[in-house]
C-alpha cells in the first residue's frame, strides 16, 4: 500500500492579513517533511469561492513551489476542474509542472462542486459531465501531437501545437474524482485511477475494489487514447498520536471538513465574504454525527491505525491518502502526526507493496478472477451522511430539468394571470 497526503488548504475564520501566507508556507514545509519521510504522493485540490473550506484556487502554482522543495514525492492534482479550465491551458500547465518536477505529476480530473463554483464561470451544472468528457477528448492529444485541432459542443479550437510537452511519456497518469461513490465503477470503465474516500467497512472496500478492477479488465472503454492507470485510492481523516484519546482531541479538523461539505452542498453561498463557517460549526462539532466521523477515520494510536489499515490493505486498496491539514489542526500537530505514522505505521505497509503489485498483475493478466460482489447498500463513504448528497450525472440532469420545468411553468402561470387581469 502507498500513502499520500491531501490538501484542501482549509482556513477557518477569523483571519488576519498573513493567514493565507502562513497556510501556504506551512503546507510547503509539511510536504517537504513528507518527502523526506518517504510518503509517496502529495495531492492538492482545486476549488473556487469556498471560503474557509478550501483556499486552493491555483493548485498548479502551489505544486510548482512544492516541486522545488522535494525530490521524490509525486505531486498530484486532486483534482483539476476540467469544467472551469480550458483544455489547452490545462495541458500547458500540467506539462510545465511535469518538467519542473522531473516527471512527478499525477493528473486527477474533476467536474467541480456545483453551482457555487460553476455559475461564475458561465457553466451550467447539468452539462458538467458532458463538458468534462469532451474536455478529456480535447486535452489528451495535446500532450503528444505536434498539431491538433478540436471541434466540439463546448470546445472549438484550430490546428495548433501546444507547448511545452510533459517529461512523462505520453503524459502523467490519469485519475478521476469519485466524490460520488458510483464514479468508482466509471473510473474503471474509463481506465483511470479512482480518487475516492474511505469506505464504510472493509467489506465495502473489497466490493468496490472488485467492481473497479472488473471494469478495468472486462468492461474497459477509455474516453480517448491514453494508457490505463489501474489504481484505487481513498482519502481518510487522519491524526496519529501516542494514544487514541490524544488523536481524537487533535483531529477536530476532520469534522470541520465534513461540516463544510454539508454546508456548501445544502446552502451554497448565501453571503459571500460574510458567512462564518467556523462559528456555525461550533454546535455541530459536538453532535453524534461529528463524533462518529472521528471514530471512523484513521485517527488514533499507531496500533489503532495499523489495525484499520490492514483491513483495507487486505481489500487491495492501492493507496490511502491522509487528510491532516483540516480545520484548525496546528502545523506542529500535523508534522508530529506525519513523523509518528512514517516511523511506526508506514513501513509495514510499504513492505507489502510487492504483494499488492503481484495481486494486481495477476488480475490485469486475467490469471486471477475476481469475485462478483454486490455493492448494494454500500453506496456511501464513511464520512457521508444524509446531509452530504452526491448525485450521479443522470440524477443531476433530471433534477435540473425538473427545476427548470417548474420555473417555466410558474412563469407561464404568472403571464396568464397578468393577461387575465389586463382583460378584466
Amino acid at each position: 500500500m502507498k500513502f499520500g497526503i491531501f490538501y484542501e488548504h482549509q482556513l477557518p475564520r477569523p483571519w488576519n492579513e498573513r493567514s493565507e501566507y502562513n497556510l501556504l508556507q506551512e503546507s510547503l514545509e509539511q510536504i517537504e517533511l513528507a518527502d523526506g519521510l518517504g510518503y509517496d504522493y502529495a495531492w492538492e485540490v482545486e476549488h473556487h469561492f469556498l471560503e474557509e473550506y478550501s483556499h486552493s484556487s491555483a493548485p498548479e502554482v502551489f505544486l510548482g513551489a512544492a516541486s522545488q522543495r522535494t525530490q521524490h514525492i509525486r505531486l498530484g492534482h486532486g483534482v483539476i476542474q476540467l469544467t472551469t479550465n480550458h483544455p489547452i491551458r490545462v495541458a500547458e500547465k500540467v506539462a510545465t509542472l511535469d518538467l519542473l518536477s522531473g516527471g512527478r505529476v499525477e493528473l486527477g480530473l474533476g467536474e467541480a462542486q456545483g453551482p457555487v463554483e460553476l455559475h461564475p464561470f458561465g457553466i451550467r451544472v447539468r452539462t458538467k459531465r458532458d463538458r468534462w468528457i469532451e474536455g478529456v477528448k480535447a486535452m489528451i492529444p495535446l500532450f503528444t501531437q505536434d498539431a491538433f485541432e478540436f471541434h466540439g459542443e463546448f470546445y472549438d479550437f484550430p490546428l495548433r501545437n501546444v507547448v511545452p510537452k510533459p517529461l512523462q511519456k505520453p503524459h502523467p497518469p490519469l485519475w478521476v474524482a469519485c466524490s460520488n461513490i458510483d464514479t468508482i465503477a466509471d473510473a474503471g470503465h474509463w481506465g483511470m485511477g479512482a480518487l475516492g474516500f474511505q469506505f464504510v467497512t472493509p467489506e465495502a472496500a473489497r466490493a468496490w475494489v472488485n467492481k473497479y478492477y472488473w471494469n478495468v479488465t472486462q468492461n474497459l472503454e477509455p474516453i480517448t487514447a491514453y494508457p490505463t492507470n489501474p489504481n484505487i485510492a481513498m482519502v481518510s481523516g487522519f491524526m496519529c498520536c501516542k494514544t487514541d484519546a490524544e488523536a481524537i482531541e487533535k483531529a477536530a479538523g476532520w469534522t470541520f471538513f465534513i461540516f463544510c461539505l454539508s454546508h456548501y452542498g445544502r446552502h451554497g453561498i448565501s453571503a459571500p465574504g460574510q458567512t462564518n463557517l467556523w462559528e456555525l460549526y461550533q454546535d455541530w462539532r459536538h453532535s453524534d454525527k461529528a463524533q462518529e466521523a472521528l471514530r471512523s477515520g484513521l485517527i488514533g494510536s499507531p496500533e489503532t491505525i495499523r489495525n484499520r489499515l490492514r483491513q483495507f490493505a487486505d481489500a487491495h486498496v492501492d493507496q490511502v491518502i491522509l487528510l491532516n491539514q483540516a480545520g484548525a489542526n496546528t502545523h506542529e500537530d500535523i508534522c508530529a502526526s506525519l513523523e509518528r505514522f512514517a516511523k511506526e505505521v508506514m513501513p509495514e505497509f510499504h513492505e507489502r507493496q510487492a504483494e499488492q503489485e503481484a495481486w494486481k498483475a495477476a488480475v490485469l493478466a486475467g490469471e486471477l478472477e475476481l469475485e462478483d460482489l454486490s455493492v448494494d447498500g454500500m453506496r456511501r463513504y464513511a464520512h457521508q451522511n444524509e446531509d452530504i448528497v452526491r448525485m450521479t450525472a443522470e440524477e443531476l440532469k433530471a433534477k435540473m430539468a425538473a427545476k427548470e420545468a417548474a420555473a417555466a411553468a410558474a412563469e407561464s402561470t404568472k403571464i396568464i394571470k397578468a393577461i387575465v387581469r389586463t382583460r378584466a
